[in-house]
């Protein structure tokens, strides 16, 4: 049984832990409602270009003349698996969900005889596949230092995915991030963006295109890449903030929980304690 001075630091500890979770959560809470804006604002026109680029794609993806971002190389031995995770923890099961299916996929295609590389954006990805996959990464992004992010680091992210592809270093390419659902829902998702994919991709294009749908897609499909890097970014941003929210605030209630617990054994063992002593006293008294 721990002593009494012993249960009052524990229960001070606990205290001040409270306070902690308590301001994070509203820190939280505040960031959420930005970042969420922003990932809601960005849906649609990321919706649209997908759209127009569908319908280009569909006219020019069977031409020999198509772009190498939508047609691909002719192969898929080579795989990139852009895994963009938080730069900080402390935001529940976040981090681990997207790094738990990029395991998944990367298992897979090194079971089926596919070559993987790794591009981390993100420490805390980095660090959850390092163990398991190190040996398959090939470069990382830091963003602790940015504050709100913006296109500009989308497109320098887009810029390093399209200079490897270039090179020659991979044939496929996949983001992994969370899609920003509810404050208590995010969803793990894996888009490919090289070959390019669209929704709709199938239905013809509605106009004549001048120049010709090739020469446009060549210069919208960087473009579509860094919006969808930049989605997706926007995308983890909410989704960390809303998984932190609800960490910090289970935190907090575990906490309080804690404090109830610690406060009623100190109580106990205090009421204990002056027993015994007014015990010893009247058996002291009843012995002279």
């Amino acid at each position: 049984m721990p002593s009494l001075k012993d249960l009052k630091n524990k229960i001070a500890s606990v205290k001040n832990t409270r306070k902690i979770t308590k301001a994070m959560q509203m820190v939280s809470a505040a960031k959420l409602r930005r970042a969420q804006d922003a990932a809601e604002a960005a849906r649609p026109y990321a919706e649209r270009m997908n759209a127009v680029m569908a319908g280009l794609a569909a006219a020019a993806g069977s031409s020999a003349s198509a772009p190498r971002l939508l047609a691909g190389t002719g192969s898929d031995k080579v795989h990139l698996l852009v895994v963009m995770t938080a730069e900080r923890g402390l935001c529940g099961g976040f981090n681990s969900t997207i790094a738990r299916l990029a395991r998944l996929q990367a298992q897979e295609l090194l079971a089926a005889g596919k070559t993987v590389k790794i591009l981390t954006v993100g420490k805390k990805g980095r660090e959850a596949l390092k163990r398991d996959l190190g040996q398959y990464f090939v470069g990382h992004v830091d963003l602790s230092d940015v504050k709100r992010v913006g296109y500009v680091n989308a497109q320098a992210i887009a810029r390093d995915i399209i200079g490897r592809f270039d090179a020659g270093e991979f044939d496929v390419a996949t983001l992994f991030f969370n899609r920003f659902q509810s404050v208590i829902s995010q969803i793990p998702t894996a888009q490919q963006v090289i070959p390019a994919k669209f929704d709709g991709a199938g239905v013809g294009a509605l106009y004549d295109y001048e120049p010709s749908e090739e020469a446009i897609l060549a210069d919208l499909l960087p473009r579509g890449l860094a919006t969808q890097v930049f989605t997706a970014l926007l995308e983890n941003g909410a989704s960390e903030q809303g998984a932190r929210m609800s960490a910090m605030d289970n935190a907090t209630r575990n906490a309080g929980e804690m404090i109830t617990k610690y406060t009623t054994i100190y109580n106990r063992s205090r009421q204990a304690a002056i027993t015994k002593e007014l015990i010893e006293i009247i058996s002291g008294a009843e012995a002279l």
